[in-house]
């Protein structure tokens, strides 16, 4: 699933083409790209016609196009959610149809462009919401600001985090704790910060907590830079390109192969049914914590 830097090349681009213009028309094309907009097709495309599209904006890994009509409509937006194959294009209006287009919008300039939202597996998908006072789309009320957001609250973190009695990627995969942070960044950023998937957050200090923040920042800035990461040409910008970053990836995906800092071999393990990468000797396992006398240890 596309992580903050992939939605943010994505949002930069609906800024630059979709942003600004009045929707025409609206198609869908196949039922479950709108399914998490419960009034169905019809109404989804109904609720946009006529209405014109507002900056675009992202908080973590969801973006949406506020409606940016004088009217009641206004306080809603269109939330894209891509899922593991979601692409949001824009294309010239006489491009042929992709095989797996799911929904159209066409404007009514003379741009000859139009907004294409084109999905393999059907995971992802688009609806409309009404926003919140904050202007977010009411469903997206509970996920937290992204390390890369000026607004985000870095001593709360520490403190969220030393609350929540977990381990440290468990955390960082929490979206209502820290969002933006998915499984590629997550073992990227514990790389190099020297840290195990599996460490307790409990025993993290202030200080330990900056390290981390600053490396899951410069991590995602880096792969920001170039476009994210794509592994299997799913992931695409507005104009269909893919992102560079997995050249340049430390820990994950690189099984078997030598440690960039140390040369030991990395790992992979199983884990959430996802799967860990990491370094057995610069990521020590934590040691497990000592009972207190007398108290025997859960089954």
């Amino acid at each position: 699933m596309p992580e903050l830097p992939e939605v943010e090349v994505v949002r930069r681009g609906l800024e630059r083409w979709v942003s600004g213009r009045t929707v025409a028309e609206v198609q869908v094309l196949h039922p479950r790209a709108v399914r998490r907009h419960p009034a169905g097709g019809e109404d989804f495309a109904a609720r946009l016609k006529g209405h014109r599209i507002g900056v675009a904006r992202r908080r973590g890994k969801y973006l949406w196009l506020p409606l940016a009509d004088a009217d009641a409509d206004a306080d809603a937006s269109i939330l894209g959610h891509l899922g593991m194959s979601g692409q949001l294009l824009v294309q010239p209006e006489t491009a042929p149809d992709e095989k797996h287009l799911r929904i159209r919008l066409r404007f009514d300039d003379t741009a000859g462009t139009e907004l294409r939202f084109v999905d393999q597996r059907t995971f992802g998908g688009l609806s409309v919401h009404d926003n919140t006072p904050d202007g977010l789309p009411d469903v997206i009320a509970h996920i937290a600001r992204d390390p890369l957001d000026p607004a985000f609250d870095d001593a709360a973190f520490h403190a969220a985090l030393r609350l929540r009695r977990t381990t440290i990627k468990r955390a960082l995969l929490d979206q209502s704790l820290i969002s933006g942070v998915g499984n590629i960044y997550a073992d990227e950023a514990l790389w190099r910060a020297k840290l195990h998937y599996e460490r307790p957050t409990a025993g993290f200090t202030r200080p330990r907590t900056a390290e981390l923040l600053g490396h899951v920042r410069q991590v995602m800035s880096a792969a920001l830079a170039v476009g994210g990461t794509s592994f299997d040409s799913l992931y695409v910008n507005v104009n269909g390109q893919s992102g560079y970053f997995e050249r340049s990836l430390d820990a994950y995906g690189r099984e078997g192969e030598p440690c960039r800092r140390c040369g030991a071999p990395m790992r992979r393990r199983a884990w959430m049914n996802r799967s860990s990468y990491f370094c057995p000797r610069c990521q020590r396992t934590p040691r497990p914590r000592p009972q207190p006398p007398g108290r025997r240890p859960r089954a």
